[in-house]
């Protein structure tokens, strides 16, 4: 069992360039693959996610290669071919629902499956509109492994219940096979870097408010260059504000607007935070962080601006405990769906280490400012960004604290001990 110990912290000070967006990641791999020649990704993220769509990606028919400076060649004929075996996506939801999607639509059968965790989040979310577009899967009551027999799907006009961009990337890739126009509406808008890809990769794809609708397209080979992570941003956005002294810069931070929802509460929250060389590549804007040391007061977190923060919530429960007031987290019931039951697990234990916060149906309320305390272990619940969101708790605590199962960082941040290093020198 690999466990962490973690020490308060005085400052942090210094520059790190933030690594390659996992969602862009998953997206890149999994599009250039459906198109006809090479595309060349740039700064492909080295989590274990995207890895595992990558190898899905191998396995149906793809080359891949990594040439200087870890530029990923991705060379298809735009067709996929038959696995021989069954396709693992490890710990990945991404790589489930938006394979899924390209999978529905093909010539032959195939079989996702996952780990343990995997295994029990809910892809019902993404059955029902793939089966209304003619597809075939067959499922272990709604949750993986997904039997999905390739068939030839037909365009549907779909109102999702939840705002998700994995269901809505599921579907929008199932419509580039579909005979017709596929229209996808959801109630608030969910991260769009599917939309923007697709867009920039020569889709007949346009977007109407909250729908977007997609018609049988081939896709053209891009150079991709991925720009960095925000919710991996988030965490050492988080330390600085909250570690007095701090003064700290992130380099090459994508700043989609469908992500940026936790600057915007920051903002609310008297967080000084500058945004420097803002730019746009391959689609998506991105730009670096100035981030100092903040007083910060609580704020109220519901409505439309939850899918654009929906991973930071734990780390953002992290710094409500030091708001001066009542922070009220709600709309989040769908953390409750993710790798762990996010609600209950950063709630169960930011209380371990003395903060006032409780746990309701769809969120949390959190009272501040609190010191908490260390000297006790805390679990991941095999949960990366909670291990992540604990890493930065235990840098305010005046005793150390030992977080248990820390290596699930690497699902999503292989390089987060290191990076802090650089900054706590």
């Amino acid at each position: 069992m690999n466990k962490k110990v973690i020490k308060p912290e005085k400052g942090l000070k210094g520059k790190i360039t933030i690594p390659p967006d996992k969602s862009i990641s998953h997206r890149a791999v999994i599009f250039s693959s459906l198109a006809n020649g090479t595309s060349v990704i740039k700064n492909f993220s080295a989590a274990q996610d995207p890895k595992s769509s990558l190898e899905i990606c191998k396995s149906l028919g793809v080359k891949a290669e990594f040439k200087n400076n870890n530029e990923l060649y991705i060379t298809s004929s735009g067709k996929l071919t038959s696995p021989i075996d069954t396709l693992y996506c490890g710990n990945s939801g991404t790589t489930m629902r938006l394979v899924a999607g390209v999978l529905a639509g093909q010539s032959f059968n195939s079989v996702l499956t996952g780990d343990e965790s995997l295994s029990n989040r809910p892809m019902q979310r993404i059955i029902t509109p793939l089966s209304l577009m003619g597809a075939k899967i067959i499922s272990n009551n709604g949750r993986s492994p997904l039997e999905i027999y390739g068939r030839n799907l037909h365009g549907i006009t779909y109102s999702s219940p939840i705002s998700s961009a994995q269901v809505k990337s599921s579907i929008l890739l199932a419509g580039l096979f579909a005979e017709g126009k596929t229209t996808f509406t959801e109630p608030y808008l969910s991260r769009n870097h599917t939309e923007l890809m697709l867009s920039y990769m020569g889709a007949d794809i346009s977007i109407n408010g909250l729908s977007v609708s997609v018609s049988q397209s081939e896709l053209i080979p891009k150079i991709i260059e991925i720009s960095g992570d925000i919710s991996s941003a988030a965490y050492f956005i988080a330390a600085a504000l909250l570690v007095p002294n701090s003064e700290i810069i992130l380099k090459n931070v994508g700043l989609n607007p469908t992500r940026t929802g936790i600057l915007d509460i920051l903002e609310k929250m008297g967080a000084d935070i500058e945004i420097l060389n803002k730019h746009t590549v391959s689609n998506e804007v991105t730009g670096d962080l100035r981030v100092k040391y903040s007083e910060l007061k609580a704020c109220k977190i519901e409505g439309d601006i939850i899918p654009s923060l929906i991973d930071e919530i734990p780390i953002l429960a992290v710094i409500a405990t030091q708001a001066e007031g009542q922070t009220v987290i709600k709309d989040a019931q769908d953390l409750r769906n993710k790798e762990s039951d996010r609600i209950k697990a950063i709630v169960t234990e930011l209380k371990k280490l003395g903060a006032a916060i409780e746990e309701t149906t769809d969120g949390m309320i959190i009272h501040g400012k609190t010191d908490l305390k260390g000297g006790i272990e805390l679990e991941t619940y095999q949960d990366h960004r909670i291990a992540m969101s604990l890493y930065i708790a235990g840098l305010l605590c005046p005793k150390e604290i030992l977080i248990r199962n820390f290596d699930w960082v690497n699902i999503s941040f292989p390089e987060f001990d290191e990076f802090f290093g650089h900054l706590l020198a």
